[in-house]
C-alpha cells in the first residue's frame, strides 16, 4: 500500500533523531568539561542569571518533548484509515508523514538559535501553541490538502519545541541532575515510540463516536493546553550570552537541496517518474554546490553559517557520515519492506501492524541506555558489534519468513526483530558520539544537524531503491522479494561493520567521556 510508505521509516527517523540530539548535547557538555581548549559550557554562560530547574519544570519540559514524538508515532498506523476517509492520492498520504519530518529536520538548528536569542521559554511556548493549533486543524481537516499543510506547520512547531527542552536542561542543571534529566528525556522518547504505535492502533480501531482517525490528533489539544499553561510557572526563561545569528541564505539553500532530493524520490515511483521529478532531482546537486559556496564564504568572513564547511573536513565527521549513509539506506529500505510484508503480505490490521515492531522498539530503547558505558570502554568496536548483530538478525528474519511463508506469525518474528533493534541502538548511539567527538564544542549542535540531514536522505534513498526493487519482485513472490531485499540490507550491515573498524580508536578521557585520539 503506497500510502503507508513512511510508516516505519518515520519511527526510525524520530527515534534516531531524538537519540542523536541527546548524544549531541551530552557530547557538547562533556567535551567542555574535559578539554582545556574548549569553551566552558555551564549555566554561568547564560545571558540570564543562573537558575535551577525544579522537578515540576522538568516534568513540564519532558511532556513538551513527549508530545511531538507521540504525534509522530500515532499518525503512522492511521494512514490507511485516512486514505479510506479523505481519499487522498498516494503522494499526498506520504506527505502527511514526510512533510512533518522534513520540516522538523530542516528547522531544528534554526529553532535552537531562535531560543538562544529570544529566550528558550518564549520560543518553547510559541512552538507548543503552534503545535496545539495545528493538531486541532489536523483533527478537523475536511480534506487531504489541509491535513498535509497542517502537518508541515506542525513539523515547524516541533522544531521550535525540542531544542528548547535540551538547551534549558544545560542552562539550568549541572552534574547528576543534568545527567538524570537527559536520561529521562531519552526514556520519554523511547516510551513515546511504543505508546504511539499502540495508542494509534487502539484509537483507530475504537472509532470513537464514528470519528475514525481524528482522535489521534485531537488528543494533543487538551494535553498541550495544560502543558502550555504550566510552562510560564515552572520553566525559567534562559537565553545565550552570545547567540549566533540566523543564516537565512544557508537555510534557504539547504532547504532547496533537501526538498529537491526527497520530493522526487518520495513521489517519483508512485507517479511514474514524470519529467518534473527528473528536473527537480537535477536541481538538488546544483543547490548543494550553491549551499557549500555560500556557507564557505560566510565562514571565511567570520559569520555563523548554518553548516560550516570546515566541519565536513574533520576526519571523524567524514568517516562517520560515510558509515551512516549505508546504515540509514539499509534500514530505511527494511522498514518499508517490513511494513508492506506485514500489512499486504500477511494481511494484518492497524493495531497488529503497530504491535509488530514493538520488540524492535523495546530493545532499541534498552540498548540505547547501555551505549554510554559500552562506548566509553570499547569505542568504535560498539559500532562494529551493533552492525554485525543487525546483519545476523536480518539473515535470521529472512530464514524465518522464507521457510514458513505464508504461515508466518508475528510472534515468530519477535526474537529476530528484538536482536535487530538492539544492534541498531548500538550503531545509532556510538556512531553519533564518535562522529562528533572532534567537533568543536561550539559547533556540536550544528554537527548533529548534519547527521539529521544524512539520516533523512539515507532513509529516502532506501525506500526509492530497495523499496522499488521489492515492489518489482513481489508480483512473483512476496517471500522471495522479502528475502532478496533484506539479504541486500544484511550485506550493507556487513559493510558498515567492516568500515567501523577503520574509524580512529577512542579512549575514555574521563569516567563518562570518549574523545578521539
Amino acid at each position: 500500500m503506497p500510502g503507508i510508505r513512511y510508516t516505519w521509516i518515520s519511527w526510525l527517523w524520530y527515534q534516531g533523531n531524538a537519540r542523536h540530539t541527546l548524544d549531541t548535547m551530552t557530547t557538547q557538555a562533556d567535551r567542555a568539561l574535559s578539554s582545556p581548549d574548549s569553551p566552558t559550557i555551564a549555566p554561568a554562560a547564560s545571558a540570564t542569571p543562573p537558575q535551577t530547574l525544579s522537578t515540576a519544570g522538568l516534568a513540564v519540559l519532558l511532556c513538551s518533548a513527549f508530545l511531538p514524538a507521540l504525534d509522530f508515532f500515532i499518525v503512522n498506523v492511521a494512514l490507511p484509515t485516512i486514505d479510506s476517509t479523505l481519499h487522498g492520492s498516494a503522494p499526498m498520504l506520504e506527505l502527511v508523514v514526510a512533510g512533518y519530518g522534513t520540516a522538523y529536520a530542516l528547522l531544528l538548528i534554526i529553532g535552537g538559535r531562535l531560543g538562544d536569542t529570544y529566550g528558550r521559554r518564549t520560543v518553547l511556548s510559541l512552538g507548543l501553541a503552534g503545535f496545539v493549533i495545528t493538531s486541532l486543524v489536523c483533527g478537523i481537516a475536511p480534506n487531504i490538502d489541509l491535513l498535509v499543510g497542517a502537518r508541515i506547520i506542525q513539523g515547524v512547531s516541533a522544531a521550535m519545541i525540542v531544542p528548547q527542552v535540551l538547551a534549558t536542561f544545560h542552562a539550568t542543571l549541572e552534574g547528576h541532575p543534568r545527567s538524570r534529566a537527559l536520561g529521562l528525556y531519552g526514556a520519554a522518547n523511547g516510551t513515546a515510540s511504543a505508546a504511539g504505535l499502540m495508542l494509534g492502533g487502539l484509537l483507530v480501531t475504537a472509532n470513537i463516536a464514528g470519528s475514525s482517525w481524528r482522535p489521534i490528533f485531537l488528543v494533543n489539544v487538551p494535553v498541550g493546553l495544560i502543558v502550555l499553561l504550566l510552562i510560564r510557572r515552572t520553566v525559567p526563561n534562559t537565553r545565550s550570552a552570545s547567540p549566533a545569528s540566523v543564516d537565512l541564505r544557508g537555510t534557504a539553500l539547504l532547504a532547496v537541496t533537501v526538498v529537491a532530493l526527497l520530493v522526487p524520490l518520495t513521489e517519483g515511483a508512485t507517479l511514474g517518474w514524470p519529467l518534473w521529478t527528473w528536473l527537480v532531482l537535477a536541481l538538488s546537486p546544483v543547490a548543494a554546490v550553491a549551499t557549500y559556496v555560500v556557507e564557505l564564504r560566510t565562514e571565511r568572513s567570520g559569520g555563523a553559517p548554518l553548516l560550516p564547511p570546515s566541519l565536513l573536513r574533520l576526519r571523524s565527521m567524514s568517516r562517520g557520515l560515510a558509515l551512516g549513509l549505508p546504515f540509514f539506506l539499509g534500514f530505511g529500505g527494511f522498514m518499508f519492506v517490513f511494513a508492506l510484508t506485514v500489512q499486504d503480505g500477511l494481511h494484518q490490521d492497524a493495531l497488529h501492524s503497530g504491535l509488530a515492531i514493538t520488540p524492535l522498539a523495546v530493545t532499541f530503547v534498552g540498548g540505547s541506555l547501555l551505549v554510554p558505558r559500552l562506548i566509553t570502554r570499547y569505542g568504535r568496536a560498539v559500532i562494529a558489534a551493533g552492525s554485525a548483530l543487525q546483519a545476523l538478525a536480518l539473515v535470521w528474519l529472512v530464514l524465518l519468513v522464507v521457510s514458513s511463508w505464508p504461515h508466518v506469525s508475528l510472534l515468530m518474528l519477535a526474537p529476530s526483530l528484538a536482536l535487530a533493534g538492539f544492534g541498531q541502538s548500538l550503531v545509532f548511539g556510538s556512531l553519533f558520539r564518535l562522529v562528533l567527538a572532534d567537533v568543536p564544542a561550539r559547533l556540536a549542535g550544528v554537527g548533529g544537524g548534519v547527521v539529521i540531514t544524512l539520516q533523512q536522505t539515507g532513509l529516502a534513498l532506501g525506500v526509492s531503491t530497495l523499496g522499488t526493487l521489492f515492489i518489482s519482485l513481489r508480483a512473483h513472490s512476496v517471500s522471495t522479494a522479502f528475502g532478496v531485499v533484506i539479504g541486500i540490507q544484511a550485506v550493507l550491515a556487513v559493510l558498515v561493520t567492516v568500515g567501523a573498524m577503520s574509524l580512529p580508536k577512542a579512549r575514555p578521557a574521563s569516567k563518562d567521556l570518549v574523545v578521539e585520539t
